[in-house]
């Protein structure tokens, strides 16, 4: 990336925020790598009490302006006072984009990163007229925004959606994720003779938390020894706390809470599967990490995680009309099978190998390359080089 570029990038949260998650993830490797490339590169976010308004972290120069909601507006003043100082920008839309090409000259190219569409998940988070004021932001007045820009999108599930739930019509490019998992703390057990399974998720509404304590009441009827590991923070921690116990699920279902990454890995790599009952995911970064680690995922058959699994080598879906424990119980008896068990192992860890941070980086750059230099001529229909978007198919 040239020395000389000028890069916004502008997400929600930054990495070290409490509920930072995939999306602070893919904003933080972008950052970081177009700045060790030499690009000067500011990460303008949320600030949280205790966290400095300003400070350069890896060159990245991190600016924190507002909460959850103020951010927006104070973000766009910032932009405005400084419009002429970037080349391009990157947008993150976390159910709501920046907007930042209202505040920009026409001639910076702007890219507006789509993790998933949350049409349907605003109204698990906010009253209903609010929830009706965030669908139309995400899609009508996003439409307008962005209308001489470019969607980025990190899976074929999310493109389909923002096509036919958004009604975008313009220039879109898959860039998925990428992938890096810590090393196991420690050496990793081998597998006890009852189940170990295994979720890694944000304790938040749409990860629909209650299919998993659903999950183990029926399996434990047929499996008493068997374990669920939950593993992840967020603000529905007190009442999975209080549903587990009130289930008598206390000693079958440990919910871990936030862990170092290490131990992360090592509660994953033990376990016989990792499970995802989220309502949609943009890509699933958790059900990648399980498998660069060698464990397949049993996941619902909804946006992103259809792409993260590839049901029957590298987990199984639940479809609809599907029952749940049912699919569950089917992977766990094929897994009993040594040779199956490595065989999806090793499928699961192939997979996994053809997604990593640098790729996705340089994707990303020739996209921003591509733009900057035509930008005389508007940013409509940017190609990476090579004449193909990351992810027009997958990595394998």
């Amino acid at each position: 990336m040239s020395a000389d570029l000028r890069l916004a990038v502008v997400n929600w949260r930054d990495p070290w925020h409490p509920a930072a998650g995939g999306a602070e993830r893919y904003a933080w490797e972008l950052a970081r790598r177009f700045a060790g490339e030499g690009a000067r590169v500011h990460y303008v976010t949320c600030r949280v009490p205790g966290q400095k308004r300003r400070e350069r972290v890896e060159d990245v120069e991190f600016v924190r302006l507002g909460g959850r909601f103020t951010v927006y507006p104070l973000v766009l003043l910032w932009m405005l006072g400084r419009r002429l100082r970037f080349d391009a920008v990157i947008d993150c839309q976390n159910g709501i984009p920046f907007f930042t090409p209202w505040v920009l000259p026409r001639r910076v190219p702007v890219f507006c990163v789509v993790h998933h569409v949350h049409d349907a998940q605003f109204d698990l988070y906010f009253p209903r007229w609010l929830a009706w004021v965030g669908q139309v932001l995400e899609g009508p007045v996003s439409r307008w925004t962005y209308r001489r820009h470019t969607f980025v999108v990190v899976s074929p599930s999310t493109l389909r959606a923002v096509r036919e739930r958004l009604g975008w019509t313009g220039p879109a490019h898959v860039v998925h994720n990428g992938s890096s998992v810590a090393e196991p703390d420690g050496v990793v057990a081998e597998p006890r003779g009852d189940p170990d399974l295994v979720c890694v998720t944000r304790l938040v509404p749409h990860k629909r938390l209650h299919l998993l304590l659903d999950l183990a009441q029926s399996l434990t009827a047929t499996r008493p020894g068997l374990k669920l590991h939950i593993i992840g923070d967020g603000p529905e921690a007190p009442a999975l706390k209080t549903a587990i116990g009130a289930r008598g699920l206390d000693g079958v279902v440990i919910a871990h809470g936030y862990v170092p990454e290490n131990v992360k890995a090592a509660l994953v790599a033990r376990a016989d599967l990792h499970l995802s009952t989220s309502q949609g995911e943009g890509w699933g970064l958790s059900v990648i990490e399980a498998a660069a680690l060698g464990v397949p995922t049993v996941a619902h058959d909804v946006d992103g995680l259809r792409d993260a699994v590839r049901d029957g080598t590298t987990g199984w879906l639940v479809h609809e009309g599907d029952d749940q424990a049912g699919v569950v119980e089917r992977a766990l008896k094929e897994l009993a099978d040594r040779t199956v068990r490595d065989r999806f192992a090793t499928e699961c860890q192939r997979w996994a190998a053809g997604f990593d941070w640098a790729r996705t980086a340089g994707r990303m750059r020739g996209l921003v390359t591509a733009a900057v230099r035509g930008a005389g001529a508007g940013n409509t229909g940017v190609r990476a080089p090579g004449g193909r978007g990351y992810g027009d198919e997958h990595p394998g």
